[in-house]
């Protein structure tokens, strides 16, 4: 995303720990041509196609052989309606996938409908864009929506900005034409997804605890605490903190049948602490994990499966039932971080070795290094 940033003219320093961007006051980028490679990151691709639309220029997105695998046809469908005259967007490949080429000419406003059923990033990537449109954008959302807490942060974060959104629960949003205000100063919580792994560490023996969110956060993910205290896990939160412990008495961590549709990252941490849960554990609710940085319900049953788990699957489902003793296994981590991150908590009862553990270095680069710290303790 920096990369892209830089591309198109828009200066962010750094200093330490911080990043200042310098406002460009509305969609007027200072280089309106160009290629940008956006890697792996739908994250980054999604709200960045938007984006572009409300400025006038052209521009080609693209990323790895995985991100042309991953869909963009419902973001397309809902963009198209909200350009202006003479601006359209075309898949230079594959219908529907990237690479795109963004040929803008603003944003006029309108009516757009959107898929809700395969990522919350299509909505949320029309939702920063409308205030930039000339005219009001009505979204309606089709069908039901998935990860509903990351359209929140998303509101959330526009709120802070300036920007009102009007909403009819999640399936209809009206935004007028605004201006994005810096508040001068972001602070940005600490990554709850990634926090995951260390509480459920914690989940194994404990104390652990993770500073940078806890129960004032935003972030649908820090609700895993919740899933913990399901699994008997002792957990204790506070403002910016949470804290996992192994049960009492030494008793083990309890099977789930749980519907994790608003937290598929966690879904995946979950997946792999199953192998410690006494009894069958049913995960619904993650048919995204099939258009993820790799197609996740297939990468996380081979892999539990080495390890001697029982696994099975649906469209939007995995089971897994945990062996007696688990194997030692090489674990493939398809180039995706959250398989690296995830599968590392086998290692507290297997010996491990995973493949290609830079991978981690999309979300969070220190982790086998941090992990290692803890291990110390």
């Amino acid at each position: 995303m920096l990369g892209a940033l830089a591309a198109t003219g828009v200066q962010v320093d750094r200093l330490g720990e911080d990043y200042v961007v310098a406002g460009l006051g509305g969609p007027h980028f200072a280089s309106v041509t160009g290629a940008l490679d956006l890697g792996n990151a739908g994250t980054a691709m999604r709200p960045l196609c938007a984006a572009l639309c409300a400025a006038h220029g052209e521009w080609i997105l693209d990323g790895v052989a995985r991100m042309r695998e991953r869909p963009i046809g419902d973001l397309l469908e809902g963009l198209t309606p909200l350009l202006a005259a003479g601006g359209r967007i075309e898949a230079l490949g594959k219908p529907g996938y990237p690479p795109l080429r963004v040929m803008a000419r603003g944003l006029s406003g309108g009516r757009a409908e959107i898929a809700g059923n395969t990522s919350s990033q299509f909505l949320s990537a029309l939702l920063m864009a409308s205030p930039l449109a000339q005219t009001p954008v009505e979204i309606a959302v089709k069908g039901d929506l998935i990860s509903k807490p990351y359209v929140d942060i998303t509101l959330s974060l526009m709120r802070r900005f300036g920007v009102v959104v009007e909403r009819d629960g999640y399936q209809a949003f009206r935004i007028a034409p605004q201006t994005y205000r810096s508040p001068g100063a972001v602070a940005v919580e600490g990554d709850a997804s990634s926090a995951s792994y260390f509480l459920s560490f914690g989940a194994l023996g404990g104390p652990v605890r993770v500073l940078g969110c806890g129960r004032e956060s935003i972030q649908g993910d820090a609700h895993f605490a919740q899933v913990l205290e399901k699994m008997g896990a002792q957990v204790r939160l506070g403002d910016d903190w949470i804290e996992a412990e192994a049960p009492c008495g030494g008793v083990p961590l309890r099977a789930l049948d749980i519907d994790m549709i608003d937290m598929p990252d966690a879904a995946m941490t979950l997946a792999t602490l199953a192998l410690f849960a006494e009894g069958r554990t049913l995960i619904r609710g993650i048919g995204s994990w099939r258009v993820k940085e790799t197609e996740r319900v297939v990468a996380v049953r081979d892999e539990l499966r080495k390890l001697g788990a029982t696994v099975e699957e649906g469209p939007d489902w995995i089971a897994v039932t945990p062996p007696a003793k688990l194997l030692p296994a090489r674990i493939a981590t398809y180039k995706d971080h959250r398989m690296a991150m995830a599968f590392s908590l086998a290692a507290h009862r297997a010996a491990l070795e995973i493949e290609d553990p830079d991978c981690t270095s999309k979300t969070f680069p220190g982790y086998f290094a941090e992990l290692g710290r803890l291990a110390a303790r």
